[in-house]
């Protein structure tokens, strides 16, 4: 795998639609199902959308799990269970607590949509931290430890300041792969 580069196996940024600063969440739903339209069975598809600013530079992605989080009703201060834990109740049991009062106020998918729409794509989106990022130079060996390390599906990939491409979990699996085939001579049979 050494003898791979980011930049052999990114998707290119020109690949990802592109949403400016003060795009709603609807938006960026209705583009991440375009997308997903887009490709055929045959290629990885994308699943994220590229943020941009005003100047047009790449500010950060958004991807499925961001937008589904903008749908989560969230954890609101709940402030008679924490008056529990005051009371010296177990964080635990004030935790099931929480989450068996949670389930009892569950809202309908369309209150949850509704509530979402006006919601804005920056307030989302992962921006371009230097965990989310890998210089275009690097290796596979780097980009594998950095997103098992961070917990990642992709990385943006930087070439100086601007960001050129996405180094995305499938591609490098299927390095990682075609290389384990390649050392073992073995593969599978079609």
């Amino acid at each position: 795998m050494e003898n791979y580069s980011v930049t052999d196996i990114m998707a290119p940024v020109s690949e990802y639609t592109h949403l400016p600063v003060g795009s709603t969440v609807f938006d960026a739903v209705l583009a991440l199902e375009h997308t997903q339209e887009e490709y055929n069975c045959t290629q990885y598809k994308h699943r994220a959308v590229l943020i941009v600013n005003n100047e047009n530079k790449i500010v950060g992605k958004l991807n499925h799990a961001d937008a589904l989080c903008a749908l989560d009703p969230g954890d609101e201060e709940d402030f008679e269970t924490n008056d529990l834990l005051r009371f010296g109740f177990s964080g635990e049991f004030v935790r099931k607590l929480h989450h068996k009062r949670k389930r009892s106020e569950t809202l309908s998918l369309e209150r949850i949509c509704e509530s979402a729409l006006s919601l804005k794509v920056e307030n989302l989106m992962r921006a371009a931290t230097d965990s989310e990022c890998i210089d275009h130079d690097a290796n596979l060996s780097m980009a594998i430890h950095q997103l098992a390390e961070e917990k990642l599906y992709s990385l943006l990939v930087t070439k100086g300041d601007d960001i050129i491409g996405i180094l995305r979990m499938t591609d490098v699996f299927s390095a990682v792969y075609h290389t384990m085939v390649e050392f073992t001579g073995t593969g599978r049979e079609s």
